[in-house]
């Protein structure tokens, strides 16, 4: 089959699951140069290009993934951020745009030399790209569950970080020696209410780990514990910088102010919502 006609095929396939137009336009060129090695411009320049018939069963074989609403970074087991690629399973979180809004405002604060925690670490995108983008910055990645661990350190090993990086598993701050103190803590927690993850697209709802969704009863269960156990773990002057749900900011950020922290900021990611808020740890929080 010719190249062209085999991804008209693939999306239609897709549009007429349900998924939208232009998703599906994207996510059957996407599949098609992930088996075949090819690029767009293959498709713009040489559509009439063969297909073997290898790739043609590999590719209706992922198309038929897709078709169930498994996410295509866990068809394809990669995911860009920040410019990198990483490594993904549905054992972690696939890497959103959001969450570089949140890599990206702790840059502005990284001289170089900090040491970083990065709790809920997932595949390790947040402190990974923090490492590739600063000079002289180490970090610790903490998760649940062990096989994110192992994801995780596969891609500090990829990207030449294993040796700046401590990956361990435990319960937020469990992990973590009582004297081990850090210039910068960040996280991304679970933070959807638990009634609403089953409403959420299938994508998420079914195939998303819920270990790394399921916030509580109200979505902050996991604030309640990473705001005040931080203070203990934070240089003076150190920050902490947490992802929030569009509508979390005043609880979160009051959260923070009861805790001590000062000069709390809400930022806003590139579509305009509440996406963090951070705080410095004041000299007061240590008596």
């Amino acid at each position: 089959m010719q190249y062209g006609k085999l991804y008209e095929e693939g999306t239609r396939i897709l549009a007429d699951a349900g998924i939208e137009e232009r998703e599906a336009k994207l996510d059957a060129r996407f599949l098609l140069e992930h088996v075949c090695g090819t690029t767009l411009q293959t498709l713009l320049l040489n559509k009439e290009r063969p297909v073997s018939a290898e790739e043609e069963g590999a590719y209706r074989e992922l198309i038929a993934q897709r078709r169930e609403r498994v996410p295509l970074s866990y068809i394809t087991g990669k995911r860009d951020f920040m410019g990198l690629t990483f490594e993904v399973t549905r054992d972690v979180l696939i890497p959103e745009q959001d969450t570089e809004n949140l890599a990206e405002e702790i840059m502005r604060h990284l001289c170089g030399g900090e040491r970083i925690l990065d709790l809920c670490t997932g595949s390790g995108c947040i402190l990974l790209s923090l490492l590739s983008y600063s000079n002289g910055t180490t970090g610790v990645g903490t998760d649940l569950s062990g096989k994110a661990l192992e994801i995780a350190a596969r891609n500090a090993e990829r990207l030449g970080l294993l040796e700046r990086t401590a990956w361990r598993q435990g319960d937020l701050f469990d992990a973590v020696g009582s004297d081990e103190r850090f210039d910068l803590i960040v996280s991304n927690p679970p933070y959807i209410r638990s009634e609403v993850i089953p409403s959420l697209a299938a994508e998420v709802s079914v195939y998303e780990p819920r270990l790394a969704l399921d916030g509580g009863e109200d979505g902050l269960y996991f604030y309640r514990k990473i705001i005040p156990g931080s203070v203990s773990f934070l240089v003076t002057g150190g920050m902490l910088f947490l992802e929030i749900g569009s509508d979390q900011a005043e609880e979160v950020s009051a959260l923070m102010r009861n805790a001590g922290f000062y000069e709390v900021r809400t930022i806003r990611d590139y579509g305009g919502n509440d996406r963090i808020v951070c705080g410095i740890k004041s000299i007061h929080q240590d008596r």
